[in-house]
């Protein structure tokens, strides 16, 4: 049997999602917060990832989301540069 996974933050780390989730101006980010405070008030991920959220996401999704946020921080919730689709057509410059 696989123990579950239990997530503690701190109470600045509390406030500072909480804040994330119901104020911050990128809508992905809100979603992030909104997840990891799910996560740490005793849902499994399992459920947060298939019914937590608006749209259900993979359970290593929501994992690597609270992995993100406590090696980086808030920043670590927003997406890098460069990540994305790439454009098919980029017209010459000449």
């Amino acid at each position: 049997m696989v123990a579950a996974f239990v997530l503690h933050l701190s109470e600045p780390q509390r406030q500072e999602l909480t804040r994330a989730r119901d104020h911050h101006r990128v809508p992905y980010v809100r979603v992030k917060a909104a997840a990891i405070l799910k996560v740490a008030d005793g849902a499994s991920i399992n459920q947060v990832a298939a019914h937590g959220l608006l749209k259900p996401v993979a359970w290593d999704t929501v994992k690597d989301w609270i992995t993100c946020y406590q090696q980086e921080g808030l920043d670590g919730l927003r997406v890098q540069a460069g990540r994305g689709r790439k454009p098919a057509f980029s017209p010459c410059a000449s």
